[in-house]
């Protein structure tokens, strides 16, 4: 699998609950439909990418699935409970594509993202 984002390959981190792919340059990372949910626990040891870099990354948002063959565009979609949080979701297959730090973001929900959340702009 190829990585969304930067197109390097993407490595399959399996792990009991579900596989996951990281990619190997950005630390981005392609979670199949419902699987961030069930990887929360692990989120530390899933999400080893710098933020800082995962930011740059998160200014590419026109990409295409890597599970359907980039048949199909992913949206663009905001957590609603930290709309700081901007990830990639394909409406076919129900994957995710979170840049590094935003999974590790999105798990721990703390007071510090409710302020960033007031300073985020809208997302276009």
């Amino acid at each position: 699998m190829q990585c969304p984002k930067c197109h390097h390959a993407m490595e399959r981190l399996n792990l009991p609950e579900a596989d996951v792919h990281r990619c190997t340059h950005c630390r981005g990372l392609w979670f199949d439909m419902h699987t961030h949910e069930l990887l929360k626990e692990r989120a530390d040891e899933i999400d080893t990418g710098d933020p800082a870099m995962g930011e740059k990354c998160n200014e590419v948002d026109r990409i295409k699935c890597p599970v359907c063959i980039g048949q199909w565009d992913l949206v663009r979609m905001v957590d609603p409970q930290q709309p700081h949080i901007w990830f990639e979701s394909c409406k076919n297959c129900y994957g995710r594509f979170y840049d590094a730090g935003e999974y590790e973001d999105f798990v721990h929900h703390d007071l510090a993202d409710l302020i960033r959340d007031w300073k985020t702009p809208e997302r276009l």
